[in-house]
């Protein structure tokens, strides 16, 4: 059992060097790097308080796992060990399943399902099931995890179509944007390891720590955005960036311009 936890007992060793500044610390930048979690999520959760308030507290839930995945993220990286893969790649896993849970569009429901309620215990069985089965294979659950983010992104695009706010198509390309430049630099990485040590440049997963993170804030906005126009329409969201509205760069969020429920007629 002890096994599981040594350290380098993961089969995943990525690209950047080991111990190279630490004896403690297997991959030091990638460690470091996963950090940005704890730095953005905080910061999530504040900013998407008015619209979790008004449409479902449990829209927190996305971040405060964030805040995990990032404290798993530098404990495998850190230790590259199998419980440390393993917990990495299951809170993303769990993430995700969270995300699908509250705010997969009802329009695109299968057939069989009626109300998010069974929606959601659906993607619980199937989250659970998946779970479990990660550990037949386990080298193979990154590429999973990023099947799941690509029909997201999929997802992402097909209800744009309908969207006619001309800041949310803006900041459709910047998720999107984001993610391709994430995945890539985790596909480099894994695939193109040899290259970067020639080149003595082996810190693009560190990179995909940083572009991941702010590709999910920008992207789970985007679909926070499209769910309250979905879901609230009343409280006629927008999309403003902070620190300031009027900067080219910020971390995007939902303002609700008004809270006030219609009442029912008879």
């Amino acid at each position: 059992m002890t096994g599981v936890f040594a350290y380098e007992s993961s089969e995943i060793d990525w690209c950047e060097d080991n111990y190279k500044y630490s004896e403690h610390v297997v991959e030091y930048f990638n460690t470091m790097s996963s950090f940005t979690f704890f730095i953005i999520s905080p910061i999530m959760l504040y900013l998407l308080h008015p619209y979790a308030k008004e449409r479902n507290l449990a829209v927190h839930m996305v971040w405060i796992m964030m805040i995990f995945v990032g404290l798993f993220s530098a404990y495998f990286h850190m230790t590259l060990s199998f419980v440390g893969q393993m917990l990495d790649e299951l809170s993303i896993l769990w993430v995700l399943a969270v995300g699908y849970a509250t705010w997969f569009p009802r329009k695109l429901f299968p057939s069989f399902i009626k109300d998010r309620s069974t929606f959601s215990k659906l993607v619980l069985a199937i989250t659970v099931i998946s779970t479990l089965s990660s550990f037949v294979k386990p080298t193979a659950n990154a590429y999973a995890l990023n099947c799941f983010g690509l029909h997201m992104t999929y997802t992402l695009i097909v209800e744009m179509r309908s969207c006619t706010d001309q800041r949310a198509h803006q900041l459709a390309k910047l998720s999107i944007g984001l993610w391709v430049m994430a995945i890539s630099c985790w596909l480099s990485d894994r695939f193109g390891c040899n290259f970067w040590k020639k080149v003595n440049f082996c810190y693009l997963h560190g990179f995909w720590h940083i572009l991941i993170a702010i590709a999910v804030a920008y992207g789970s906005t985007l679909i926070a955005f499209l769910d309250a126009n979905y879901e609230i329409p009343y409280s006629l969201p927008g999309l403003h960036f902070w620190p300031s509205d009027k900067w080219a760069i910020g971390i995007p969020h939902i303002v609700l311009k008004s809270t006030h429920k219609p009442r029912k007629r008879c």
